[in-house]
């Protein structure tokens, strides 16, 4: 195999959680683009069934997958349905949420609504697919972290929480089941203009703040995420295990 063919999904099936709109979708396209069959989920089957015949009109394979991702029972379900059809080769933990205030005024519920849309569906998802690599000896799984797994920015101290934790839960991954033949890393996105972020992206201080802020001098464009999705996810990331690759324009890199 040379290092082109490396990086070839062709064969390979995928399961993206949180795929029909924004990152998600992105890196569906991402890996449907390097041959991989892609399973869209979401919550909204409406929603859901549209982006996967989105997809097949581009000539893409993909499949539909309705549960919810913070539902532990109806995880296991929908990963036994899908595995009955063909296996989970690659699984990408994208599901997430933001709930931004004051922290000393931070209602408990949204805490506890934020950490199991971005920490708790990470576990169930990836411990039921998991489950079905390790007799295979082998599978990917990429963990969608964040800038703010690493920064803070004010009123967001509850997401910073459980993007720290997705980036330490993604090493503890890699460390319990490398040795199983699996291979876990993490994306941390830094500032990309999506739905979730329109509001930043219209805020003219704000954006004049990031661009002068980041090294690379704009906001991310979601295709800037799809090559590293389909490293992390392919034969050219083997030796890749417990890493956090950060696709932010330099925004870690400096103060």
């Amino acid at each position: 195999m040379n290092v082109l063919q490396s990086f070839d999904l062709s064969g390979q099936r995928a399961l993206i959680t949180g795929s029909s709109a924004g990152i998600g979708l992105a890196l569906a396209e991402a890996l449907a683009q390097a041959g991989a069959h892609v399973i869209i989920n979401g919550r909204q089957a409406g929603k859901v069934q549209a982006c996967v015949q989105a997809l097949q009109a581009q000539g893409h394979s993909a499949s539909a997958a309705v549960f919810d991702v913070t539902d532990a029972d109806a995880v296991q379900a929908a990963v036994d349905q899908i595995e009955a059809q063909g296996p989970i080769d690659i699984l990408v933990n994208n599901a997430g949420m933001q709930i931004r205030g004051p922290l000393q005024d931070y209602e408990h519920g949204n805490w506890h609504t934020l950490m199991k849309t971005n920490l708790d569906s990470v576990y169930f998802v990836g411990q039921a697919v998991a489950r079905k690599m390790i007799p295979r000896g082998q599978g990917k799984i990429i963990n969608i972290c964040s800038v703010q797994s690493e920064l803070g920015r004010p009123g967001i101290a509850p997401y910073t929480a459980s993007k720290g934790a997705v980036k330490m839960l993604t090493k503890g991954m890699a460390i319990d089941w490398g040795p199983l033949g699996i291979n876990v890393n993490g994306i941390g996105p830094g500032y990309f203009k999506t739905e979730l972020n329109q509001k930043l992206v219209d805020d003219p201080t704000f954006s004049a703040w990031l661009v002068g802020r980041t090294p690379s001098r704009r906001w991310g464009e979601l295709q800037d995420l799809g090559g590293a999705a389909v490293f992390l996810a392919s034969p050219a990331s083997r030796f890749v295990n417990g890493h956090i690759l950060y696709v932010d324009g330099g925004v870690t890199a400096t103060l």
